[in-house]
């Protein structure tokens, strides 16, 4: 059992390795391996939802990770094109690649805006509509 006994939620330091193993290798029998456990217990363990659970928020977080990472990097990307673009030297097909790619950007990012604001007032529509107030149009 992957759960130590009478906490329910805490895993033990073995399935706290495979975790980590399965976030490393790609193949559930090359993380069993890496964390020291037979292939049938790392298939045991999965069907446990504490396992489940600390798995899905692992990866979550590697994937929080990556985001932050390519927004990170975003700003020098963002340059890498304004410098192609601008660029005499470069090929004309180069320029308008960027170009383009620095548009679609741009549009994109008021779409996005513009749904965020949309569904902030959404919220607000539903929550003033909980607390008991009519459902204006």
């Amino acid at each position: 059992m992957a759960q130590v006994a009478g906490h329910g939620e805490k895993l033990t330091r073995k399935a706290e390795q495979a975790v980590a193993a399965l976030l490393q290798f790609p193949t559930i029998p090359e993380a069993a391996k890496a964390a020291g456990v037979s292939e049938r217990t790392l298939y045991c363990w999965l069907q446990e939802e504490a396992f489940r659970e600390q798995y899905r928020s692992a990866r979550a977080e590697l994937v929080r990770h990556a985001v932050k990472m390519v927004q990170k990097a975003s700003g020098e990307a963002v340059e890498v094109l304004r410098i192609v673009m601008n660029n005499p030297e470069s090929s004309p097909s180069s320029r308008v690649s960027a170009a383009k790619t620095v548009l679609e950007l741009a549009l994109k990012a008021v779409e996005l805006e513009e749904l965020e604001s949309r569904l902030v007032a959404l919220e607000a529509r539903i929550q003033r509509y909980k607390e008991g107030g009519e459902w204006a149009v």
